[in-house]
């Protein structure tokens, strides 16, 4: 069950997917490819604002021009498949749930973590930066 029409969600979904992003519709699509060795980028994707203005374009501007190679990129989006968001949340351990997030892992294992806060009032080139110091710190310590 979703809060909102598909066709009013479907082109901020292929915003993320049209860059390479895969879509987790189901908890068990969350497990299969947050287990997957390597790293990830999980984006919690939202209808919201902040989402628009600043998280997806901030996302493809940090993939695009700081050259941040993940092993893989996903999403989930919340208010729509709404299992699948809690199930990526799990991996979230003590965070509040919020949307947008972005979320480093590698191998499972969250290494660092965006939320709404760090998306809320900053335009997509300091959230690029953001995403892309989170990038290089977490596996510089990784």
């Amino acid at each position: 069950m979703s809060n909102y029409p598909e066709h009013m969600v479907a082109p901020m979904r292929d915003e993320l997917t049209q860059i390479g992003f895969e879509h987790l519709m189901n908890p068990e699509q969350v497990e299969q490819a947050l287990q997957r060795a390597g790293t990830t980028l999980l984006i919690v994707n939202s209808v919201c604002g902040c989402a628009a203005a600043g998280a997806r374009p901030g996302v493809t501007l940090a993939l695009k021009d700081k050259g941040l190679k993940f092993d893989h990129l996903v999403t989930v989006f919340a208010g729509m498949e709404k299992e699948a968001t809690q199930a990526a949340r799990e991996y979230f351990e003590g965070a509040a749930p919020s949307s947008p997030q972005a979320a480093i892992l590698k191998d499972g294992q969250l290494l660092h973590l965006l939320q709404r806060t760090d998306f809320l009032g900053h335009g997509p080139d300091e959230i690029a930066g953001a995403i892309a110091a989170a990038y290089k710190q977490s596996l510089a310590t990784a």
